[in-house]
């Protein structure tokens, strides 16, 4: 039996703004995730209540206190929903500006050496460490990625993990191809072989697909962006390690050595995090039997991936009478149809047919997919396969079978 089943389906999809109606478009079906996750119905009620409070966090009134005690429940929340107990959660204006910072402070603390990343990652994490490791005097180094699976492995960062690799960036999962990484395997070997590296991720395709365990990670610095986790616009979030938390990093002067944030942050993102974690503890108490908030989390987690992966199986190999990608003449799928590192997300191409006109075919219909470009966010990936562009289908856990079926359906169609 699915973990995640049609009742309870139907009671999650209840718990998200706009899940099949556009309110410019009308009717239509979410398959453009990746681009920015459905939002929950409690964040869009929090974000309105915080947004009207006057009060700013640190001053001596009632209103104050209480915005103080959001922030720490929701950095408690935080560390239920990633699994550790030290360093530090903090907010900033993005994933991006995040990564750029943890990466800057990572190099510049560094002294020398290299810096490992791979030709996987998102520009936001290649751009950072390349501008940073030229600041820093230290060679950018970029381990390729496998064209034919669409992901990274450790064998490959293997051979160019020396002792002198003092950062290293790793994505967690793709937004081009929709392939996970294995971050803690690629961990484990930089710390065999240079213990003192500072690891930073980029989990800002993940999170929204899986379990994060930074205890079973071992790196120094996580970074996601909360709109693609079922929060909103606005803000980014970052974990910090101990000895990241540690280094030389842009803070007013003589204030708190280890205060990360710069200026006075949004309460509501903070409250709105908050909101998400408590779905998702909800969520993992539908489908478990565990009175651990940790444990349902990771509970949920299974959950999540599991009707992902259903989904995912059901467009690439079919549902019903409908074929699916796979058999379909002239459709090309990045990473092939069988990848077990596959995350909520479909990369094609139909030959004879531009990339473009397929997504506004598809968005004419209601399913609202992407074009992704041979562009500065995908050449990296498109460039090598020698395509310009493809579609990409990225789903979430309150996507349905019946929604998959509506695309396949006019893929048939727009393939034919």
């Amino acid at each position: 039996m699915p973990l995640i089943s049609d009742d309870l389906l139907t009671r999650i999809r209840d718990r998200f703004a706009h899940v099949d109606i556009c309110p410019f478009q009308g009717e239509r079906v979410f398959f453009e995730n990746a681009g920015g996750a459905l939002t929950l119905k409690s964040v869009v009620e929090t974000s309105g209540f915080y947004a009207a409070i006057p009060d700013n966090q640190g001053r001596e009134n009632p209103a104050s206190h209480a915005l103080v005690d959001v922030i720490a429940k929701a950095r408690a929340d935080m560390r239920d929903l990633m699994n550790i107990d030290e360093g530090q959660f903090f907010v900033g204006e993005s994933g991006t500006e995040l990564l750029f910072r943890l990466i800057s402070a990572a190099c510049l603390a560094a002294g020398g050496g290299r810096v490992l990343g791979s030709t996987l990652e998102h520009p936001a994490s290649r751009s950072a460490a390349s501008r940073w490791a030229g600041v820093a005097g230290m060679a950018h180094v970029l381990v390729p990625h496998d064209d034919a699976t669409g992901t990274v492995e450790v064998a490959h960062y293997v051979p160019e993990i020396t002792p002198d690799t003092a950062v290293a960036t790793i994505l967690h999962t793709s937004p081009v191809t929709g392939m996970g990484v294995d971050v803690a395997g690629i961990a484990r070997a930089i710390r065999a072989v240079s213990p003192e590296c500072f690891i930073i991720v980029d989990g800002i395709q993940h999170a929204a697909h899986g379990r994060i365990d930074l205890h079973e990670l071992d790196v120094d610095g996580y970074v996601i962006s909360p709109y693609k986790m079922f929060s909103r616009h606005g803000y980014g979030l970052a974990w910090l390690s101990p000895r990241l938390e540690a280094v030389a990093h842009n803070n007013l002067l003589n204030g708190p050595e280890k205060n990360w944030e710069m200026g006075t942050r949004d309460t509501g993102a903070y409250a709105t995090f908050s909101d998400v974690v408590d779905y998702l503890a909800w969520l993992g108490g539908e489908v478990s039997d565990n009175g651990d908030r940790r444990a349902r989390i990771r509970a949920a987690g299974v959950a999540i991936h599991d009707h992902e992966k259903r989904l995912t199986e059901a467009m690439i190999h079919g549902t019903g009478n409908l074929p699916g990608l796979a058999q379909m003449e002239g459709v090309t799928l990045i990473g092939g149809a069988d990848n077990p590192a596959r995350e909520g997300l479909v990369s094609l191409a139909v030959q004879g047919v531009d990339p473009a006109e397929v997504v506004a075919r598809l968005n004419a219909e209601g399913v609202r997919t992407h074009l992704r470009k041979a562009d500065h966010y995908s050449g990296n990936v498109l460039d090598p396969l020698g395509m310009a562009g493809c579609v990409r289908v990225s789903m979430c856990h309150y996507n349905s079978l019946p929604e998959v079926a509506r695309f396949l359906a006019l893929m048939q169609e727009i393939a034919a």
